[in-house]
């Protein structure tokens, strides 16, 4: 039956993946602004991402023309993949936190002061910062979190692309064997 939705509204799948992520970064506002979180270098790498599938997303839901939504799509998988990337990295770290947990320099520190062949790799080596659990629901650190959300993103666009190709394919064959 899900098949069958994304199927018939790839546009309307595409909208509501952007509306989640807006939902998403807004959370993430109202925790750092209210509740008074800071964000830690890989979550903000994270916010990166959903903006880009946020972006991504929105735009192939603007046109209904098959090339323009998949070609979006794509990128929205891509960033999908890489915030996947990201929170699974900090997920491990605080799993398996440092031995030495320093708190290093903030994200825009780091971008500011170093070229960014070093920023980088500081960003995903992590820090005390990207280890620490400062907040929980039904036991998932915020990390865990952006890492299930930004795997089912990824799963649904990876099958309404596949899905996508599939129906091409399938009538190109058919519109071949028909003549």
């Amino acid at each position: 039956m899900v098949l069958n939705w994304i199927d018939q509204a790839p546009r309307r799948v595409l909208a509501l993946i952007s509306a989640a992520c807006v939902a998403m970064l807004a959370f993430g506002m109202y925790l750092q602004h209210v509740v008074g979180l800071e964000p830690c270098p890989m979550c903000i790498v994270q916010r990166y991402a959903l903006i880009g599938v946020a972006v991504f997303a929105g735009l192939a839901s603007a046109r209904g023309s098959k090339g323009w939504w998949m070609s979006w799509g794509l990128l929205a998988l891509a960033a999908s993949g890489f915030g996947t990337f990201v929170a699974a990295r900090q997920s491990w770290l605080q799993w398996y936190p440092p031995e030495v947990a320093t708190c290093g320099r903030d994200f825009y520190g780091m971008i500011e002061n170093y070229p960014i062949s070093r920023a980088i790799p500081m960003i995903f080596r992590g820090s005390g910062d990207c280890a620490a659990i400062d907040w929980t629901f039904l036991g998932g650190s915020i990390a865990n979190w952006s890492f299930i959300c930004f795997t089912g993103f990824a799963v649904v666009l990876l099958a309404l692309l596949v899905r996508a190709l599939n129906k091409g394919n399938g009538a190109a064959a058919g519109y071949s064997v028909a003549a």
